[in-house]
C-alpha cells in the first residue's frame, strides 16, 4: 500500500508536466529569435514544410563539404564601380649601392627594396640571406609563439636555385631571392596545413595555394608558416598565445598574428595575412609594420581556407608602404581558380607628386576616442605638411553597418558546419561565449531571408561608399571604429602603417582608404608619409642586433 501511495504521488507531479509538455510549442518558442509573430494557424499550416526542409537539410549534410569548395554565388563588389585604365611597365626606382652592414646582423630590418638591390649586386647571396632569417626564426620563435613551421629544407633549395640563376643572368623582380613568412591558414604541398587550430593540427593539403605559387615563379623564399589565432580569429592558436615583439606580457592581436609578430622583430622581411574582419589591421597596429588590405577580388585565395567567401582578403605585411606594393604586384591578378577574382591594373609610380591626389580624411572620427588622439593629430599635422589640403569627409550613416556582420556570420558558420556537427569543436583552445565553437553554433539560427537581405543592403552600402569615393583618391581614418567593419563589408582596399606608441611603449596606427583597385594611390601617399615621419624606422628593441 506505501508503494502504491508513492506511485500515485510521482504520477500526480508527472501529470502536470505532461500536460505542459504537451502545450509546448518549439514554433512559437523560437519566433522571438527570429522577429516573427505567428498565429496558431499559420503555425500548424507550416509544421509539415519544417520537417520537409528538415529532411532536405540532413541530406545536405550527408554530402560532406571539403571547406576549399565555394557557394555558387560570387561577390563581386568592383562590379559596382568602373575599372578604368590599362597596366603599364613598373619602374621601381630601387634604391642602388646599398652597401653591406658590418655586421651582418643587422640585415634583419633592412626592408625588401633594400634586401632586393643586395641580390641583385650580388653583394650578398639569397643563401646567405636565407640562413640568416631562418637562424632568427629558430632563435626567437618560441620566445615571440609565432612559428608553426620551419620549411627549411625548401627554403634553402629554393635559395640555391635563386643564387644560380641570378649569377647566369636571369633576374625575376624584386623579391627574387627575398625570404618571407606565410601565415599557415594556406597550403603548401607537403606541410602541415593547421588553420592555427587543435582539430586541424596534423592536417596535410596537398595543394599549393595560388599566393605561394605565385611568390615561387617571383623567385622568393618560403621560410616559414607563421601562426594565426584559430580559425582567423585573434592570436591564440593550438601551440599558445603569439606575441608582440614590442611588449611580450601582450598578444600580437590577430588573426594574422604571426605574419605581423615576425616581421615586426626582423624574423622575415614581409609575410602574407589576410583580412576578413581586421585580421591584417589589427596585428599590424599592435606590432607597427605596415599592411595592405587590398581591395576583394584582388588575389587569389585558392589554397587558402575560408572563413567568409564574400569578405576573405589576402595582402602582404611588411615594414614600408613601398614593399608592400612590390609583394602585391606578385600575388595579384586572376588564376582562373578563385572565381572573384577581377584583372585591373596596378600602376604604381615611384616619386608621386603627392599634392596631385585629392585626400579626405574622417574629422568626426578622429574627433572621437579610437585610438590615440595625439598620434592622430600628429599623423594628420605631417601629412598637411607636405602641402596637402584636407578635406572633411563623412561615411554612410543611416545604413546598419554593424548588423550586416550576420553576413560574416553565416558564411563562418557554413563554412565550418562539419566541424560544429562533429562536436570536435570542443578541442579548440577557447571555448569562451565569443570563441568560434559557440559563435558557429549561434549562427547557425541566422535565417537564410535575412543573409539575403543583409547582402541587399551591402549593396547600397557598396553604392554609396563608391560615390563618397569618386571625390577623392584616398580618405584618412582612424584604424579602428566605424570605417573598419564598413569597408571590409564593401570591399575597399585598406593601407595601415605605424604613426607613433602609446603610453604602454606599443605601436599605433593610421589607415589610409581607397578607391575600388586604388592601390597605387594609398602607396603614393603612403611613401610620403612614411618619408615625412620616422615610425616606420623604429624596432623593438629586444630583437636588434
Amino acid at each position: 500500500m506505501k508503494h502504491l501511495r508513492a506511485t500515485l504521488f510521482t504520477l500526480s507531479l508527472l501529470f502536470p508536466l505532461l500536460a505542459v509538455a504537451q502545450k509546448f510549442d518549439s514554433v512559437k518558442y523560437m519566433e522571438p529569435f527570429l522577429d516573427l509573430s505567428l498565429t496558431d494557424a499559420q503555425r500548424d499550416s507550416l509544421r509539415d514544410g519544417l520537417y520537409a526542409n528538415q529532411e532536405r537539410i540532413r541530406a545536405i549534410h550527408q554530402y560532406g563539404l571539403p571547406n576549399e569548395v565555394p557557394p555558387a554565388q560570387v561577390f563581386m563588389p568592383m562590379f559596382y564601380s568602373e575599372i578604368q585604365g590599362t597596366q603599364e611597365v613598373i619602374d621601381w626606382k630601387l634604391p642602388q649601392n646599398i652597401s653591406l652592414p658590418k655586421n651582418r646582423d643587422e640585415l634583419a630590418f633592412y626592408n625588401v627594396a633594400e634586401l632586393a638591390s643586395l641580390i641583385r649586386s650580388q653583394k650578398i647571396t639569397s643563401v646567405e640571406l636565407t640562413r640568416l632569417f631562418i637562424d632568427r626564426l629558430k632563435k626567437f620563435g618560441d620566445t615571440l609563439e609565432c612559428v608553426v613551421t620551419l620549411t627549411e629544407e625548401r627554403a634553402m633549395q629554393q635559395a640555391a636555385a635563386a643564387d644560380a640563376e641570378i649569377a647566369a643572368g636571369k633576374y625575376r623582380g624584386p623579391l627574387h631571392g627575398i625570404p618571407y613568412g606565410l601565415k599557415d591558414l594556406f597550403s603548401v604541398e607537403g606541410y602541415e596545413t593547421t588553420w592555427g587550430a587543435m582539430p586541424y593540427k596534423d592536417q596535410r593539403l596537398e595543394m599549393t595555394a595560388t599566393v605561394v605559387e605565385k611568390l615561387d615563379a617571383a623567385g622568393a623564399v618560403l621560410v616559414a608558416k607563421l601562426t594565426l589565432g584559430a580559425l582567423a580569429m585573434g592570436d591564440v592558436w593550438f601551440g599558445g598565445v603569439t606575441r608582440n615583439p614590442w611588449n611580450l606580457n601582450q598578444g600580437s592581436s590577430g588573426s594574422s598574428a604571426g605574419s605581423a609578430s615576425a616581421v615586426a622583430a626582423g624574423l622575415v622581411p614581409f609575410a602574407i595575412g589576410t583580412e576578413t574582419l581586421g585580421s591584417i589591421v589589427s596585428p599590424s597596429t599592435r606590432c607597427g609594420t605596415t599592411g595592405l588590405r587590398p581591395t576583394f577580388g584582388r588575389v587569389s585565395r585558392h589554397g587558402g581556407m575560408a572563413l567568409s567567401w564574400s569578405m576573405d582578403k589576402v595582402g602582404p605585411i611588411a615594414r614600408s608602404a613601398r614593399d608592400c606594393a612590390l609583394v602585391f604586384d606578385v600575388i595579384r591578378g586572376a588564376d582562373g581558380k578563385d572565381p572573384s577574382i577581377v584583372e585591373a591594373p596596378f600602376n604604381y609610380k615611384a616619386n608621386v607628386d603627392i599634392k596631385s591626389l585629392r585626400i579626405g580624411y574622417l574629422a568626426e572620427d578622429f574627433s572621437q576616442v579610437r585610438g590615440n588622439r595625439t598620434n592622430d593629430s600628429l599623423a594628420l599635422a605631417a601629412i598637411r605638411s607636405l602641402g596637402i589640403e584636407l578635406h572633411e569627409v563623412k561615411l554612410p550613416s543611416d545604413i546598419p553597418v554593424y548588423p550586416l556582420t550576420v553576413i560574416l556570420a553565416s558564411e563562418a558558420s557554413a563554412a565550418f558546419d562539419a566541424l560544429t556537427r562533429s562536436g570536435l569543436d570542443t578541442l579548440m583552445v577557447r571555448q569562451d561565449k565569443g570563441a568560434w565553437p559557440n559563435y558557429f553554433r549561434t549562427s547557425r539560427f541566422i535565417p537564410a531571408a535575412d543573409y539575403i537581405n543583409a547582402n541587399r543592403i551591402r549593396t547600397n552600402l557598396i553604392r554609396e561608399m563608391n560615390a563618397i569615393m569618386e571625390d577623392y583618391d584616398v580618405v584618412i581614418a582612424p584604424s579602428f571604429g566605424g570605417q573598419l567593419v564598413l569597408t571590409n563589408l564593401t570591399g575597399h582596399p585598406c593601407l595601415v602603417m605605424p604613426n607613433g606608441f602609446n603610453n604602454n611603449g606599443s605601436p599605433t596606427s593610421i589607415s589610409f582608404i581607397g578607391k575600388m583597385m586604388g592601390e597605387a594611390s594609398l602607396i603614393a601617399l603612403g611613401e610620403a608619409f612614411q618619408a615625412a615621419t620616422d615610425h616606420d624606422d623604429r624596432h623593438p628593441a629586444m630583437f636588434v642586433p
